[in-house]
């Protein structure tokens, strides 16, 4: 097998999405297409991959980092022009280069393989990959010879009638010998209404050369979509997101309602588990088996062990152990370790602590920068009290300790081991182990009170 290459046109700025994010850092499934590109072209084994970039070129770089090399496109004057950018790494290497547009995020490996080994076994200078659709309208023709060799492309705006009616079209993603290629670049003209240099025309040059130009039909014609605007970008997330609910499905997940399910291209879901309609599940989330997510929970950047349920919640980089129930209505916030048999009930939050095993914060409490040990019971509406306005301190609260109902815990503070807080205490002293500590005014009744209040009235 000759070596391969890959050039990934990143290039232009994409004013039909109409927003300030470069195209193709747009997120389909919460990745940026370019990424998902990128991550299909490598599993190719190329020696070298190269990514024209144009219009936010550092964003796409910060993006993409050492999986690719870069070639930067100053000024957009075509996608023969993008291709020619990558002279400089490429223009001496002899092989194979695939050209694929970094606005294609459905294209898989498993297809630009199968275009590669056709090209290959060709023995062609440049091959395109086509697809059958039942309405062209608006795509370049493939016009075969009788020996199915590509004779031209032809734009839909060129066609003649007989032209029009061939439903083979251009997907604008190309195999090329690379040393014909950019011998074949420099012989590309400007003169068209436009007046830029257009990838297609190499196939003609190659073609009047004499050389074989093939094509490659797939038959998965979702895969070649380009986004250009925000209704193929809603084209785009609706096929992936089939695509990954179906993978977790055939894994052994249970999807309630597929089409109301989001889950990150990342993500990893153990066997039976059961994810219910409105849960969004993004970035690199790691839940395990026998899991109960949802309905309408969000999961980012977190890892859930087995066992465990988490409905009508949030939980945002956090590690949650096995066999825990959280919510509903509850919100796991950033840098938390919940640990396993761990109660989180409705309208807690936890933010930035430790939370130990078979703990429980059943409803109506905040913990944050706290370390809460084993077996402790915070009662409804126990808050750790960690702001002063200028600086956030840390709430230790020992294993086996309870905290009773509607309690202010003021940070920083320990509550030691076995330790009981009475109900409605605002705590600002540490307490030993296995005390009870009540910090409250002493309850007053004052007889008759109401009665002589009504009487000042009248």
């Amino acid at each position: 097998m000759s070596n391969r290459f890959a050039i990934i046109l990143a290039a232009g700025q994409g004013t039909r999405m109409k927003s300030k994010l470069y195209k193709v850092l747009h997120p389909v499934c919460g990745k940026p297409m370019v990424q998902h590109v990128v991550e299909q072209v490598s599993q190719l084994g190329l020696q070298e991959i190269v990514t024209i970039v144009g219009h936010g070129a550092e964003l796409v770089k910060e993006q993409l980092g050492e999986q690719s090399k870069f070639a930067l496109q100053a000024e957009q004057l075509g996608t023969a022009h993008a291709v020619s950018q990558a002279i400089s790494l490429l223009g001496q290497e002899t092989g194979t280069t695939l050209v694929i547009c970094g606005d294609t995020p459905l294209i898989t490996a498993e297809t630009m393989e199968a275009l590669l080994q056709h090209h290959e076994e060709m023995g062609a200078k440049a091959t395109v990959l086509t697809a059958y659709i039942e309405d062209p309208t608006g795509y370049g023709r493939i016009v075969r010879n009788d020996k199915g060799y590509v004779e031209k492309i032809v734009e839909h705006k060129d066609a003649s009638d007989d032209e029009r009616k061939l439903r083979e079209i251009n997907t604008g993603t190309y195999c090329f010998d690379n040393q014909a290629l950019f011998e074949s670049l420099k012989k590309v003209s400007n003169e068209n209404v436009q007046g830029e240099y257009y990838l297609p025309d190499v196939i003609e040059i190659l073609k009047k050369e004499g050389s074989i130009v093939s094509a490659y039909q797939t038959d998965r014609f979702e895969e070649t979509l380009g986004v250009n605007d925000r209704i193929a970008l809603s084209q785009a997330e609706d096929i992936m997101k089939k695509r990954i609910n179906q993978k977790h499905m055939m894994n052994g997940v249970t999807l309630i309602d597929p089409n109301n399910t989001y889950i990150s291209a990342d993500a990893v879901i153990g066997s039976d588990t059961i994810i219910y309609p409105g849960t969004v599940i993004e970035r690199e989330t790691t839940i395990g088996s026998d899991c109960v997510i949802g309905p309408h929970t969000t999961l980012k950047d977190s890892e859930v062990g087995n066992g465990t349920a988490i409905r009508q919640s949030t939980v945002h980089d956090s590690r949650i152990g096995n066999d825990v129930a959280i919510g509903p209505f509850a919100h796991i916030r950033p840098d938390s370790v919940i640990g396993n048999d761990v109660r989180v009930g409705n309208f807690v939050e936890i933010k930035k602590s430790i939370f130990g095993d078979g703990s429980k914060a059943s409803h109506l409490s905040y913990i944050g920068d706290a370390e809460v040990g084993t077996d402790v019971n915070l009662g409804c509406g126990s808050i750790t009290v960690n702001y002063d306005g200028e600086n956030k301190f840390k709430t230790v609260i020992g294993d086996g300790a309870f905290i009773g109902c509607n309690s202010n815990l003021v940070a920083p503070v320990t509550v030691g081991e076995g330790a009981y807080v009475a109900a409605g205490s605002t705590i600002t002293d540490h307490v030993p182990a296995k005390a009870l500590s009540i910090a409250r005014a002493r309850q007053v009744n004052k007889q008759d009170y109401v009665e002589k209040m009504l009487q000042k009235k009248n």
